[in-house]
């Protein structure tokens, strides 16, 4: 199955507004995705750039967003458990949370990769993309990925 998942500060393909990137105020973007899959537990949300230098470059991990979240509103804190219980992992920048858009040139992709899963997952904040794709590889029920371009 597949998710639909959008943000209001670009379209699918398009450009990301610079207040979404290191250029910016390195925020993350506000985004909304259909909510309805049968069995989901919790959703989790994967930014990268496989456009890097040194192979795909890991923007944001987050992961246990309630099944009853539909949307993140922009500017998600770097905190390790949000309110809503969701934790993060940790970007390629060594930190918790999201890390916007910084190429070294040329324009690069970026996906936002959101799967629906059927359990909460058991792990620590801080976690890399590699230890969240593992845990959770047999559950995924549904998944989706919206892409903005970003160029400096």
């Amino acid at each position: 199955m597949r998710i639909e998942i959008k943000s209001d500060a670009f379209e699918d393909g398009g450009m990301i507004p610079k207040k979404y990137t290191c250029d910016g105020e390195d925020i993350s973007p506000p985004l909304r995705w259909s909510s309805f899959i049968e069995g989901t537990k919790t959703f989790a949300i994967i930014c990268d750039d496989p456009d890097a230098p040194m192979g795909t470059w890991v923007h944001w991990v987050i992961f246990n967003i309630p099944a009853t979240v539909n949307e993140l509103p922009e500017n998600i804190p770097p905190k390790e458990v949000l309110e809503m219980k969701a934790k993060q992992g940790t970007n390629d920048f060594r930190k918790i949370g999201y890390g916007g858009p910084c190429p070294p040139g040329g324009t690069h992709r970026y996906y936002f990769k959101i799967y629906a899963l059927d359990t909460k997952i058991n792990l620590d904040p801080g976690i890399t993309k590699s230890q969240l794709l593992k845990a959770i590889k047999d559950h995924i029920l549904a998944e989706g990925q919206l892409m903005g371009r970003y160029s400096r």
